[in-house]
């Protein structure tokens, strides 16, 4: 195993907006698991909790969430960013309008990018869903440490050949998600992973992000 091995999966993965109908093996689900729960953690603590949805379940999940995201008002157990700006408003932009640009939504169209946006909810037609959590008395500790857990898990996927996306629309739904799965009041509800099979030719999954050159992230001291 070597860093270009690792640079390979870094630059082939990508989040992915649409899949293919076809079930990941639960073996496979599990190796991506096991891999994911090998990160480091505050103490070893290992916080991360997941539930995993395939197949009709997913399907029952993903009609109830889309009426939910329609009908109910959103409540995160994580608060969202209070405001973008300066480079990490220019990303955030530069991300969106690639998106739109693949799939067709012409600026100005809201009714196209909240079709787009409601896809989410959808959760762009995976047959897999990963529901991840971490216990609330370990407050922002605990988040990253899940964090890490996010990162590794869509490593290991893509190592496999399975698509992921990390979403943290999903949990803008908070308390139905704490419902539809009966999940104890003592966890965070941080994030879901959408997994499957890419569609390939889909337009969604035309496009790609780049990153920003170690001259604006690092400061070198000595």
């Amino acid at each position: 195993m070597t860093l270009s091995d690792l640079n390979q999966l870094l630059a082939v993965r990508h989040s992915c907006r649409a899949f293919l109908p076809d079930l990941v093996p639960r073996e496979q689900i599990e190796q991506i698991l096991t891999s994911a729960a090998r990160v480091p953690s505050w103490c070893n603590a290992q916080p991360w909790q997941v539930v995993v949805t395939s197949g009709d379940e997913t399907d029952q999940f993903r009609a109830a969430l889309q009426k939910e995201a329609m009908t109910g008002a959103p409540a995160p157990d994580v608060p969202f960013p209070t405001s973008y700006s300066g480079a990490y408003k220019d990303r955030r932009r530069a991300c969106g309008w690639a998106l739109y640009d693949a799939v067709g939504v012409e600026r100005g169209d809201r009714a196209a990018s909240a079709r787009q946006m409601m896809e989410n909810f959808s959760l762009f037609g995976a047959p897999h869903c990963a529901i991840i959590t971490s216990p609330k008395e370990l407050g922002a500790y605990g988040a990253l440490d899940c964090g890490g857990f996010v990162t590794a898990f869509s490593l290991a996927a893509q190592a496999l050949g399975v698509a992921t996306i990390p979403q943290a629309a999903v949990a803008t739904y908070s308390p139905f998600l704490r419902r539809y799965f009966d999940i104890p009041d003592d966890r965070m509800i941080l994030c879901a992973i959408s997994f499957g099979y890419a569609d390939k030719d889909h337009p969604a999954n035309s496009f790609r992000t780049d990153r920003a050159d170690l001259s604006e992230i690092v400061e070198w001291v000595g």
